[in-house]
């Protein structure tokens, strides 16, 4: 734990879903849940509101469970004029160190996530709201769950996976 600001929060959980290569109708879901110094939260390797329809797999699995879930993803969806353009690799350029973000906003006005430098890494990851919990707290959960560019439980759960 990197910032005892989550009194309370006891298990972090991380959720990966896989596909079959060249079959979207079959897929592999894992989930791994780390104590954490209750409350409980999933991240999900998959966007939230930072999605084409405003619903992503970290919406939709909040919904089903009632668990507070955060999309954290490795690739910019670029959906509402966002787009893996040079305005976007200066704004990654800019972020110097772990825990340093920028707003994703959309064409619309509207925020849908936060890109965070997690460690030294010079790939961003791209956290979005899933459900019961604000974009705020979301990328400080996040930045507090990271020894290495990916938050443990996610990094774990895909070393479970594979």
């Amino acid at each position: 734990q990197k910032e005892p600001s989550f009194a309370g929060l006891e298990r972090v959980g991380g959720v990966d879903l896989s596909y079959v290569k060249g079959d979207d109708s079959r897929a592999c879901a894992s989930l791994v849940v780390l104590s954490y110094p209750g409350l409980e939260v999933l991240l999900v390797d998959g966007n939230g509101l930072l999605h084409h329809r405003g619903f992503g797999v970290a919406c939709h699995l909040g919904v089903l469970t009632d668990l507070p879930c955060i999309g954290v993803a490795k690739n910019l969806l670029q959906v509402d004029g966002l787009a893996r353009d040079e305005l976007h690799r200066e704004q990654i350029r800019s972020l110097q160190r772990g825990g340093d973000t920028f707003p994703l906003t959309g064409t619309s006005g509207n925020v849908l996530g936060m890109a965070l430098r997690s460690c030294n890494s010079s790939k961003p990851l791209y956290i979005s709201v899933g459900h019961r919990v604000c974009l705020e707290t979301a990328v400080r959960l996040v930045q507090s769950c990271c020894r290495y560019r990916i938050p443990e439980p996610i990094r774990q759960v895909q070393k479970q996976g594979s």
